[in-house]
């Protein structure tokens, strides 16, 4: 029997895997209704597959792993961010990636993951054979096509998928885009909501409004948000994959992203890739993708060719075959 851990389905980007994955498993849940990511989850995840045999599986769609278990798991790493982006860290998360991650690692029966970039990184980090860490990547719901709805913002706009984080490079975002010669109308949206610090930059270079933070955006209207931009600007710092880049491409909406991590990997020269430390090479590539209205065709074109290629039911297939080979 399998059993997996369906704490972790969700409107973000682990959530949105685990929901496509375990749609298409056979599996009996875990009974818990602790958050995953939650200290000494690996305890309780422990006792609650206590009873499980040799002969049972344990799949986990995120991070997470049992402390001990007598039966074989499966598991997956979306991406090292905890590890190399100091920001989203702290002791106790290094703790934990340190002695738990590690050792589940060495343990598991296979590490699953989304890019060739990520699994390198797993390699390199864990120690474990490359033979047993596998790419299964990410796909794009059918929801994310082509469209003549709109979000319905009376503005021109390029859109900027974020979530406060440090390493999503907010900040440069803003700047270079205060500094970008563009059409005095063009505005710059945020998924979310504001904090006080990227408040402060936006206020510093007297751009507030022509700035628009469009908050909790439902997952049934984020097709229709990429679809009114002019571009996705996602020049991210690190990335395990980014699955913006796919979304907004299956849309028709150009994309402009880092040249770091997974993202020119998932872009596949389908997208402007710029230096995410250069505030000069984003604000130009903005300009560019707002002026030229043939790149932005041609952009649009090589990303329905490019996102056409990833699926969640490949991806779910997968995952299938690796956990039915045990």
């Amino acid at each position: 029997m399998i059993y997996a851990d369906q704490r972790w389905i969700g409107n973000h980007g682990i959530g949105r895997f685990a929901r496509h994955v375990l749609a298409g498993l056979d599996y009996r849940p875990v009974a818990l209704t602790s958050h995953p990511a939650a200290p000494l989850d690996a305890w309780r995840l422990a006792r609650a597959l206590g009873k499980l045999t040799h002969n049972d599986l344990f799949f986990s769609p995120g991070y997470n792993s049992p402390l001990f278990s007598t039966a074989p798991f499966v598991f997956t790493i979306h991406d090292l961010s905890h590890i190399y982006c100091p920001e989203n860290s702290s002791p106790l998360i290094r703790l934990y990636y340190a002695t738990v991650m590690k050792r589940a690692c060495q343990r598991a029966l296979s590490i699953l993951t989304v890019s060739e970039f990520t699994r390198m990184q797993i390699v390199e980090w864990s120690g474990v054979s490359a033979e047993k860490v596998f790419n299964v990547g990410c796909g794009v719901d059918p929801t994310y096509q082509p469209a003549e709805n709109s979000y319905g913002l009376q503005f021109p706009y390029l859109l900027c998928v974020s979530n406060r984080k440090r390493h999503k490079n907010e900040f440069r975002v803003v700047e270079a885009f205060a500094r970008a010669d563009l059409p005095t109308g063009m505005h710059l949206v945020f998924t979310g909501g504001p904090t006080a610090e990227l408040t402060d930059c936006i206020e510093h270079f007297h751009i507030t409004r022509r700035v628009y933070f469009a908050g909790v955006v439902p997952e049934i209207k984020f097709p229709s948000l990429y679809r009114g931009a002019e571009a996705l600007v996602f020049p991210s710092l690190y990335e395990g994959f980014g699955l913006p880049i796919l979304e907004a491409m299956r849309c028709g909406t150009p994309v402009v992203t880092a040249n770091v991590t997974a993202m020119p990997e998932v872009a596949g020269g389908a997208a402007l890739l710029v230096d995410p430390t250069s505030v000069e090479q984003i604000a130009r590539a903005m300009e560019q993708i707002v002026s030229d209205t043939t790149l932005r065709q041609q952009l649009r074109h090589k990303g329905l060719t490019r996102s056409a290629e990833f699926s969640w039911a490949s991806t779910a297939a997968r995952v299938r075959e690796l956990i039915k080979r045990g």
